[in-house]
């Protein structure tokens, strides 16, 4: 039993023995790679990595390192020999003496203060010292490392005490003092520039000529320097530019950082050097400008080996002063110009305004017979919808019984949500926004109401008069409308038309002329009012909204029903046919049903189909990979257009094939495309199913009614005309259809 707990008791002291070994080899020696003063009090500086402090002073340095978290004390301070600056390899080094660490006069007081990874701070607190007065004595920092003291690195860091001052110091009260003084400077010296340089040459010599006693007097005094602007200018701008990177330094002893300093100095030179002048001068600175003319001198004379030979290049080069501005010159020539030319712009400005001072509203409106209105019974549905936007005009008056009665006015804005199939009734759209109506009387002046409708309050106005003729009692009769465009017109005497005008003359509604309409047609407008449901044809399930889309997407997406080939109209007339636009209804119940299949794969098909509404199933390749497919996904492209030699049938592989279908009358026989795909309704389907004569029909239709029809093609309709006419019978496309007969229907 002793002998086991002999044996335990041996065990825990190699243990023990062996966790102090490990914890101090583990503990690796403090290493300063260098230092900085840290925030230094008064009089204690750094210069030329030498650091200068008095007798008495204490202070802090930033030690920065790698493990200066070691065991406390490893820092001191060593003196080197009476005039030796210690250096390592040229002498002893100093740190190695505990004497001379011990007799340093700068001491380590209390402990390291880790607040860095890698740095610290040390306080140090200067001592009196033994040695004379005129030897100087430079210290090292030493740092104990396993035991041993040695100087920090050999950059030859060194410390000596300083009890004198830096040549640069200036005490705290000076500092203030300067600060003060040099943003008085600053301030002086601006309110000098703008001063003398406010008023131009020029405007001088109109002051010196036309004004008063005292204002001829002031002229006359500054005329002298004000002659030498460019000289003057350069003279005060430098002298203020040199002001502000002084009061910056000084600033920035003061507060010892850049960013403090920087907007210190900003905010300084704002308020006190330019917007305090700015104020003076912009009320009082021809008064004050006199006492500032001695100063101005001054510093044209301090700063005249700089200023003079810029100025005089600044003379030679611009011909004119930098403080003068050159459109006010213009604007002056301009003035004097426009007194003797009657034809100047400024007179012309002048005379328009006179005619609106003559002329009354009555002389520009548009009549009430000429106006766009809307009944308030009216629905907002799309052919509603598409009237005001073929109009195009902006603002709609809204009328109960009588056009002469106007209650309400409609923004087109206002319809931006509105959506047609709502059919919302007009009175809901006009009292929910409650436009207000300006109404003016006949009698109204030009200028009067350009002013009304410069106010922002409304651009249209309804004129009305006071009719007291015949018996009864007198009442407001509404003659027509007035709008900001109109009173434009008649200050620039020109017609504005825009994109949506009818008419070249507003006021005579004078129609345009063969050589005066568009080019280009414009389809923004025309192409709503195609889209209206018409009364007496056989309706179709697609909504006009829905049609819009499906003519828009396949004359820009579709390269076969492209403008190029097939003609707007033309397309409009085959997207409304019944036997175009159809609908697949699914069978729940039997699924694989024959009818929901649109395409089989290998079965020749002659027919083009648009998907609108619903999801299909497309199964493809010899994998059989599926995929489902929505709206506005087409299929069978290729067989609008003679198919290619992979998939054609017998009987077309053994004809020529010409490049253009309408070269030869052979070019319209039926031939079959073989799709490699097959497509399948999952749901009900509303599709657009083009065959191949429709799409040549609408062809020939096109190319005719592109081109002047010669009378004996009218008469005389050739071979693929009859043709194609026999096809139509199938009910393909309408029994009653001929290109040259009802051509007119299409373009």
């Amino acid at each position: 039993m002793v002998a086991s707990l002999a044996g335990l008791r041996f065990l825990l002291m190699i243990l023990l023995l062996c966790w102090t070994r490990y914890g101090a080899c583990s503990e690796e020696a403090p290493r300063v790679l260098g230092l900085r003063l840290e925030d230094p009090p008064g009089r204690v500086c750094m210069t030329d990595r030498i650091i200068s402090a008095p007798v008495g002073a204490t202070f802090k340095i930033r030690l920065i390192g790698t493990d200066l978290n070691g065991s406390w004390p490893w820092v001191a301070f060593a003196g080197a020999a009476g005039g030796a600056a210690g250096a390592v390899g040229d002498t002893p080094d100093p740190c190695l003496e505990e004497t001379r660490r011990n007799e340093s006069v700068f001491q380590v007081t209390g402990e390291f203060a880790k607040d860095e990874l890698y740095s610290g701070l040390i306080t140090v607190q200067v001592r009196q010292s033994s040695i004379s007065d005129g030897e100087q004595t430079f210290y090292h920092l030493c740092v104990s490392s396993g035991g041993r003291w040695a100087s920090v690195g050999p950059d030859r860091l060194r410390v000596n005490t300083d009890r004198g001052l830096p040549a640069d110091y200036i005490p705290p009260w000076g500092l203030a003092v300067l600060i003060v003084l040099f943003l008085t400077v600053c301030g002086v010296l601006r309110t000098v520039n703008l001063s003398l340089l406010w008023l131009d040459p020029v405007e001088l010599y109109v002051l010196h000529s036309c004004g008063s006693e005292e204002e001829k007097r002031v002229a006359k005094r500054l005329e002298p320097v004000r002659r030498r602007g460019n000289f003057l200018a350069c003279s005060l701008l430098f002298l203020c530019a040199v002001g502000h990177s002084v009061l910056g330094i000084f600033l920035y002893r003061v507060l010892s950082s850049v960013v403090s300093a920087a907007f210190t100095s900003g905010i300084l030179i704002f308020l006190l050097a330019e917007l305090a002048p700015h104020i003076l001068c912009s009320g009082y600175g021809f008064q004050i400008a006199p006492a500032l003319t001695w100063l101005a001198q001054v510093c044209m004379v301090l700063t005249c080996p700089l200023s003079c030979p810029l100025g005089l290049i600044l003379d030679l080069a611009l011909r004119r002063d930098i403080s003068t501005c050159g459109i006010r010159e213009r604007a002056m020539e301009m003035i004097r110009t426009s007194v003797n030319d009657p034809y100047s712009e400024f007179v012309k400005e002048e005379f328009s305004r006179g005619m609106l001072r003559t002329k009354t509203v009555e002389d520009i409106l548009t009549p009430l017979k000429d106006c766009f209105m809307l009944p308030s019974s009216a629905v907002l549905d799309f052919s509603t919808m598409s009237e005001i936007m073929q109009s195009g005009y902006t603002r709609v008056p809204i009328y109960e019984e009588e056009r002469s009665n106007i209650v309400e006015i409609l923004y087109v804005k206002d319809l931006a949500l509105v959506d047609p199939d709502d059919c919302t009734p007009m009175t809901t759209i006009t009292k929910f926004y409650n436009h207000p109506l300006h109404f003016v009387f006949n009698d109204t002046k030009l200028d009067a109401m350009l002013e009304e409708f410069k106010k922002g309050n409304s651009h249209m106005a309804i004129v009305q008069k006071v009719n007291n003729e015949g018996e009864g009692d007198p009442f407001y009769e509404v003659l027509g409308l007035v709008t900001l465009e109109d009173v434009i017109e008649e200050i620039i005497k020109a017609e504005i038309l825009d994109e949506s005008d009818g008419c070249l003359d507003r006021k005579v509604k004078r129609p345009l002329t063969a050589l005066e309409i568009p080019l280009e047609p414009r389809s923004s407008h025309e192409e709503f009012s195609l889209f209206k449901p018409p009364e007496g044809e056989p309706k179709i399930q697609t909504s006009p909204q829905l049609l819009l889309a499906t003519h828009r997407f396949l004359s820009r997406e579709v390269e076969h029903f492209s403008p190029l080939r097939v003609s707007e109209k033309v397309l409009f007339h085959l997207l409304r046919h019944p036997s175009v636009n159809q609908e697949v209804h699914f069978d729940q119940n039997n699924r694989l049903s024959a009818s929901h299949y649109l395409y089989t794969r290998n079965h020749p098909v002659d027919y083009f189909i648009l998907l609108l509404q619903g999801r299909v199933e497309v199964e493809i390749g010899k994998e059989g990979l599926k995929f489902e497919n929505g709206a506005f996904t087409y299929y069978g492209v290729s067989a609008l257009t003679l198919p290619s030699s992979v998939h054609q049938s017998p009987v077309s592989s053994q004809r020529h094939s010409p490049r253009d279908p309408f070269d030869s009358a052979e070019a319209t026989s039926p031939s079959s495309y073989c799709p490699d795909y097959t497509v399948r309704a999952l749901t009900d389907l509303q599709i657009i199913r083009v065959t191949r004569l429709q799409y040549l029909n609408a062809l020939m239709a096109s190319r005719v009614g592109q081109s002047p029809d010669p009378p004996e093609i009218k008469i005389l309709p050739n071979s693929q005309t009859k043709l194609l006419n026999d096809k139509n019978t199938t009910q393909e496309f309408p029994v009653n259809f001929s290109f040259f007969d009802s051509i007119e229907n299409y373009c």
